[in-house]
C-alpha cells in the first residue's frame, strides 16, 4: 500500500491554509493522518475479518509568540481565508484565562522538505490469506490437546500515512507495522490462558513465529494449570525482557514525559544529574532508538524521531518532550510529541523504551540464585510519577533453587517498590536483548498510543506478592 493519495492530494490545501493563518500567528503547523487497520480472528467456533480502528483528519497547531493553540477537522478544503477566519474565532481566549496561561518562547521552523518510507510485504497477503492462515493456526492448536477449550490465533495489520506541513517543513512518512496472537484456554481442573505475541513490519516474519510458537504456547498452557500462587516476600528475582521494559516503562517512561514536569507531577524533574539507579544500568528511549511498533521518522510535532538516553550509568540525565514542554521549559524537543488521534490533544509520551544491553551471560545470571524467581511477561503496570512508587504484575514465575531453574510456576506475580530503590538493586545486566511491541499506552486513562519496551534480563532483589 502506498503513501495516502488523499493526503497527496492535500499538500497544497495545507501549504495555503498555513500561509493563511500565518497572518495571525508567528508558527503554524498542520498533521494530517490516514491509518488504516484490519483484524483477522478465528477460534474453534468462528473467524473474521473486519476493519481495525483507524482514522483521517487533520490537526493545526498554532502559536501567537507566546502561547499555542490547537483546532482538528476532517477536511481543509474550500476557501483558505473562511477557514483561516473560523480557525482563528474558535481559538479566541476569554481575557479571564490570560494570567492563567503557561508561555513560552518563539518557536523553530527550520527548513526540511524530505518523504519517509518503510516498506511492507502487507500487498502480498489478502483477507483470504490472512484469514485461512488464523484458521489453521486455531484448528492445529484445538487438535493439539484434549484440554484445549478454545484457542485464538490472530493477525493485525497496520499501515500509517502523514503529512507535515509548515511554513518551511513538508514532511510525509509511509509504514506499516503488524502484531500476531495466539491464546490457548486449556482446562484441567481450573481454567487458564496462555498466550504468545509476535510483531514485525513484515508478516512473513509473523506468521512464521507463529507457527513455531504453537508448542510454546500449549506447554506454557500446561505447565499455568499446575501453577500456584506465591508466598510473599522479598527475591532475588530475574526478569525476562518482556519484565524488563515493563520496569523500564513504568519506572523512568512516565516519570520523565515532561510535560508532568511542567505540571510539577514528577519526582524525575528534581532528580535529574542523579544517581537513581544502579551504576551498570542504563536505559533509552526514542523512535530512532529500536526498530518496532513505537518507529516513526517524526512525531506529530513534526520533529525528526530521536535516540534520547534517560539513564546513563545509573544518572538520570535526560527526559521525554513534545514540542510545547520543550518550549515551556526550555529545552529541545526529543520527538516525543503524539496524539491519541488526530482529535486529540499532543502530548509527551515514551516510544520504544528500553534498558540497555549488559555483559552477562542469563545462564551465570541464574546459577547466581539461590533461591528466588525468573518472572515471565507483561500483565500489566502502575507508576506514581509524583511519589515513583512502582507495580508490575507478570503473568508468571519460575522458581529458581541453588542456581536452577525448576519446575514450580507461580502464577500471577506481582512486584512493587519504591523505583530508586528497586533500580539501585540491579546487580547483573545480560548480553541478550529484546524490544517487544504488542500493546497501547494511555495516559492516565486515555489518550492511548503504541508503544514498544523491553531490553536485556536483569537480576534484582524485589518485593513479589
Amino acid at each position: 500500500m502506498p503513501f495516502s493519495s488523499y493526503l497527496e492530494g492535500k499538500r497544497k490545501d495545507c501549504a495555503e491554509l498555513v500561509a493563511e493563518l500565518g497572518k495571525r500567528f508567528s508558527y503554524v503547523s498542520i498533521l494530517g493522518t490516514d491509518v488504516h487497520a484490519a483484524v483477522y480472528r478465528a477460534d474453534r467456533k468462528s473467524s473474521m475479518a473486519r476493519d481495525g480502528e483507524g482514522e483521517c483528519g487533520f490537526v493545526v497547531k498554532m502559536h501567537d509568540g507566546s502561547s499555542f493553540f490547537e483546532y482538528s477537522l476532517d477536511d481543509i478544503s474550500g476557501d483558505k481565508k473562511e477557514l483561516a477566519e473560523k480557525i482563528t474565532a474558535a481559538v479566541e481566549t476569554d481575557p479571564s484565562l490570560e494570567g492563567r496561561m503557561i508561555r513560552t518562547a518563539a518557536l523553530k521552523d527550520e527548513p526540511l522538505v524530505q518523504d519517509f518510507v518503510r516498506e511492507t510485504d502487507f500487498a502480498g497477503y489478502d483477507d483470504a490469506k490472512l484469514l485461512g492462515i488464523c484458521r489453521e493456526l486455531s484448528e492445529k492448536l484445538c487438535a493439539a490437546d484434549e484440554k484445549v477449550r478454545n484457542a485464538v490465533a490472530a493477525i493485525q495489520p497496520y499501515w500509517v500515512s502523514k503529512l507535515f506541513v509548515s511554513k518551511n517543513r513538508q514532511l510525509t512518512q509511509h509504514y506499516g507495522w503488524a502484531n500476531g496472537f495466539l491464546i490457548v484456554l486449556y482446562q484441567d481442573g481450573k481454567m487458564v490462558s496462555a498466550r504468545r505475541v509476535e510483531g514485525a513490519d513484515k508478516l512473513s516474519e509473523i506468521i512464521e513465529n507463529l507457527k513455531g510458537g504453537t508448542e510454546k504456547v500449549l506447554d506454557l498452557a500446561r505447565h499455568l494449570v499446575t501453577a500456584k500462587p506465591i508466598v510473599p516476600g522479598v527475591y532475588d528475582v530475574i526478569t525476562d525482557s518482556s519484565i524488563t521494559g515493563l520496569i523500564a516503562h513504568e519506572a523512568f517512561g512516565h516519570g520523565v514525559e515532561m510535560d508532568q514536569f511542567v505540571k510539577d507531577r514528577a519526582l524525575g524533574k528534581y532528580f535529574m544529574g542523579k544517581y537513581v539507579a544502579s551504576p551498570i544500568a542504563n536505559m533509552r528511549d526514542g523512535a530512532a532508538a529500536a526498530h518496532s511498533v513505537a518507529s516513526y521518522f517524526f512525531d506529530d510535532d513534526g520533529v525528526l524521531a530521536h535516540d534520547t538516553q534517560i539513564i546513563r550509568d545509573g544518572v538520570l540525565t535526560a527526559g521525554l518532550s513534545d514540542l510545547a514542554s520543550a518550549a515551556q521549559l526550555g529545552t529541545e524537543p526529543t520527538g516525543n510529541g503524539r496524539r491519541d488521534s488526530y482529535k486529540r490533544k499532543s502530548y509527551s509520551r515514551m516510544t520504544n523504551t528500553f534498558f540497555c544491553r549488559g555483559t552477562d551471560k542469563l545462564e551465570d545470571m541464574i546459577a547466581s540464585v539461590k533461591h528466588g524467581y525468573m518472572i515471565f511477561e507483561t500483565n500489566n503496570g502502575m507508576e506514581d510519577p509524583k511519589n515513583w512508587q512502582i507495580q508490575c504484575t507478570a503473568e508468571y514465575g519460575i522458581e529458581i533453587v541453588d542456581g536452577k531453574l525448576t519446575e514450580n510456576y507461580v502464577s500471577p506475580v506481582v512486584m512493587s517498590g519504591y523505583v530508586p530503590d528497586l533500580l539501585k538493586s540491579i546487580s547483573m545486566i545480560s548480553d541478550g536483548f529484546e524490544v517487544i511491541g504488542s500493546g497501547y499506552c494511555g495516559k492516565g486513562h486515555k489518550e492511548w498510543v503504541r508503544v514498544s519496551d523491553g531490553g536485556p534480563n536483569l537480576k534484582a532483589r524485589v518485593k513479589l506478592g
